[in-house]
């Protein structure tokens, strides 16, 4: 058993792809979206970009996750242009600006979730340590992995327990607030500390060369990925550079 599990190397079935080509395709399309105006080639990279982590959700079996993404895109796009010339000027500032802020976030924050999701722990500690990153940063990320997950978990809880009790409906908004968030926020400093612990325990933090059984590896996709992010990060660097 020892023998086949060492021996065991990525596959690429469901466009398997290495932590480290999702980490950087994280930060491509979040550099491109933040940094980058509708000017010159990103007048076309940045469409492309909007349209990549609706590929990814829909690869990974995500339909929920698909739509949502696609309507609050829609939403924060065609919104403020219908409704700017009605609105009073104070407050198309601010209610455009929080919009158009969340075209450039919802792309960025969708390919976080794509990461999460298909990366175990493991995964992403032995790609840390191909990377060589030092263990103070690569525990608080793995101890992240786990801990949005385990508040999506403890929100399903309370929400579950709240609609038997028939109290905390959006009819309701002050008690929505009282009965579910509040013993959410107080879960959080719990959940952070289980998650601490349980990390220390494992032995994450130990200053030894930690074993890892999970297979991790480039394969022809991770190239292509891999290539295609640098490609567009050298012409984000040669537009804010140069203007092209």
């Amino acid at each position: 058993m020892d023998t086949i599990l060492r021996n065991t190397k990525a596959s690429s079935r469901q466009l398997y792809l290495d932590p480290r080509t999702k980490i950087l395709l994280c930060i491509t399309v979040s550099t491109v979206m933040l940094a980058m105006d509708n000017t010159g080639i990103f007048v076309y990279i940045i469409p492309v970009m909007t349209i990549v982590p609706l590929i990814f959700l829909a690869i990974i079996k995500s339909p929920m996750m698909a739509v949502y993404y696609g309507i609050l895109y829609l939403v924060a796009f065609f919104v403020p242009k219908m409704i700017v010339a009605y609105l009073p000027q104070a407050v198309n500032l601010l209610f455009t600006g929080v919009l158009a802020t969340m075209t450039r976030l919802i792309p960025g924050m969708s390919m976080f979730y794509f990461l999460i999701a298909t990366t175990s722990v493991s995964e992403f500690i032995a790609a840390m340590e191909r990377m060589h990153i030092p263990k103070v940063m690569t525990v608080p990320v793995s101890v992240m992995f786990r801990f949005f997950p385990t508040i999506v978990e403890e929100y399903h809880g309370i929400t579950d327990a709240m609609r038997l009790r028939n109290v905390g409906s959006f009819r309701n908004p002050m008690d929505m607030l009282e009965y579910r968030l509040v013993p959410l926020m107080i879960s959080l400093t719990a959940i952070g500390n289980d998650l601490s612990i349980s990390a220390l325990t494992r032995g994450l933090d130990a200053p030894n060369k930690r074993s890892n059984m999970c297979a991790i590896g480039f394969n022809v996709q991770d190239y292509i990925a891999i290539a295609v992010s640098v490609v567009i990060l050298i012409l984000a660097a040669l537009s804010m550079a140069f203007g092209i």
